[in-house]
């Protein structure tokens, strides 16, 4: 089996540091980079597009809603098309500064409160979907699996990669428990690795409100921003290279 490993980065902006990207970068093989809504700068960009690019990682546009403060994990009420013109400036933005690398940026994942808002709302994920096709058609879209995000990239004839998350609960409904709620954030990153190997062995998802739930993933995600998020990834990557499985870039698992 061969499974695409991202996490999301780039999330510095001037002197304040977020997470360890340059050994983040040494483990995942997709990377997902701010582009200056949630957090990010043009310096921090092309810092981490260049790694990327030197280490053979994937990159991604994470565009999230213009909320340095909340980090992204507010709703900012928005139109749907608002949300696509905001969505599509971003990623332009990121492009641009790859070009100065140069590094091709491959797809798109928003980010926190927007990537939760598109897996819930149809009319939000058709947005995203729309503007990133407009922005490029060869852009994919990384999207929380069995939800509207993944929907909404398929008809609009988006390339899709499905993603699950390493570190994070679930919901019987195929959606994250909120952060602060009980179950929300995996911590343990043996428990973490071990839920992996079930997963991908099953195709059942452990939820904290019922029965596990089927999914379908090409990529796995781990945050970049939670502590220890650098020791996590490398548990899991070994963990489950010892069972067989092999990591390679989005859109190429």
């Amino acid at each position: 089996m061969r499974i695409d490993l991202n996490a999301d980065l780039g999330e510095s902006f001037g002197p304040w540091q977020m997470g360890d990207d340059a050994a983040m970068l040494d483990v995942v093989t997709s990377a997902n980079i701010a582009c200056g809504g949630h957090a990010g700068d043009p310096e921090t960009m092309y810092a981490t597009l260049k790694r990327a690019a030197a280490r053979g990682v994937a990159v991604g546009a994470h565009p999230g809603f213009n909320d340095r403060e909340g980090f992204g994990r507010r709703v900012i009420p928005m139109a749907p098309d608002e949300i696509g013109r905001m969505v599509a400036a971003q990623v332009g933005a990121l492009m641009a500064v790859a070009r100065l690398v140069p590094v091709a940026v491959r797809y798109v994942k928003p980010h926190g409160a927007l990537g939760n808002l598109a897996a819930r709302d149809i009319d939000v994920a058709q947005a995203v979907a729309a503007a990133v096709r407009q922005v490029d058609p060869s852009l994919g879209i990384l999207a929380i699996s069995g939800t509207c995000s993944e929907v909404a990239a398929r008809a609009a004839g988006v390339p899709v990669c499905s993603e699950i998350f390493a570190d994070r609960g679930y919901l019987s409904s195929g959606q994250l428990v909120p952060r602060g709620q009980p179950g929300a954030m995996i911590e343990d990153a043996a428990a973490a690795a071990e839920r992996l190997v079930g997963f991908l062995k099953t195709g059942l998802m452990p939820v904290t409100d019922g029965a596990p739930i089927a999914l379908a993933a090409q990529s796995i995600c781990v945050h970049g921003d939670s502590p220890g998020a650098v020791a996590m990834a490398r548990a899991i990557r070994a963990r489950l290279e010892a069972e067989g499985v092999t990591f390679a870039p989005f859109g190429e698992v």
